[in-house]
């Protein structure tokens, strides 16, 4: 070893081994931390779609009855309508407000009225002649299950009230719109929405790390939402 071009040669090669281990723990670390990173992530992909399978499924057939309720005229969703007119108390209600409290009362509805509109008197045309028209107040209270819609024209001593009573279909379509529902039931489907904006971003995401061709996967990404765009300003 008293050569100096051995001792150098013994050198580099030692350094080159050093160097060597350095990249491949480094490497080894990164495969590691990507492997942890994709396994958290596919795990929390998974549990999230369970979360919001049954409300998804619920969301995805009632979509699909009102996208195609005009077009192919799907008569699932049905109500069955019926008409009575309740005699006002007396006193009578001072204003529509009160009229709405007094009518959840006689209707035995558990909730509030959802709409309250009061309307005064107003002079109309009448063919050739005015005619002044009585004050109006309305109301309306909702459930996915029932409506009831009431009209009291100033002066008469009744209210007329429209019930409507849907079927299965109705119903789901008015829990699909957020229709007579609480504010638990919204942020219940507030929390299936976001999960479906979750399960979109980090699909996006696993498919980008787990298969090289990531531009491809972008231009197919891209490509479809600029399509979804198109057609959503074009049936505005």
């Amino acid at each position: 070893m008293n050569n100096p071009q051995l001792k150098h040669l013994h050198s580099v090669n030692h350094t080159n081994g050093v160097i060597n281990s350095v990249v491949t723990n480094v490497l080894h670390d990164k495969r590691s931390k990507r492997s942890i990173f994709l396994k958290w992530l596919r795990k929390l992909h998974g549990w999230i779609g369970l979360w919001g399978a049954a409300l998804g499924l619920l969301f995805g057939v009632t979509g699909i009855l009102q996208n195609h309720r005009t077009i192919l005229k799907i008569p699932a969703a049905q109500a069955q309508e019926t008409m009575l007119q309740l005699p006002l108390p007396m006193p009578a209600p001072a204003d529509a407000q009160a009229l709405a409290n007094w009518l959840q009362h006689e209707l035995a509805f558990d909730r509030v009225a959802t709409k309250v509109r009061s309307e005064p008197q107003k002079t109309v045309a009448w063919g050739d002649k005015s005619m002044k028209q009585p004050a109006h107040w309305s109301a309306v209270f909702s459930s996915p299950s029932v409506n009831f819609q009431a009209e009291y024209w100033l002066g008469n001593n009744f209210v007329s009230v429209k019930r409507s009573d849907n079927n299965i279909f109705a119903s789901l379509n008015s829990l699909h719109k957020g229709n007579g529902v609480g504010i638990g039931w919204i942020l219940l489907a507030d929390t299936v929405a976001g999960s479906i904006i979750f399960l979109s971003l980090t699909g996006v995401l696993l498919w980008s790390l787990l298969n090289r061709r990531r531009m491809i996967g972008a231009g197919i990404g891209l490509t479809s939402l600029a399509i979804g765009i198109a057609l959503a300003w074009q049936a505005m």
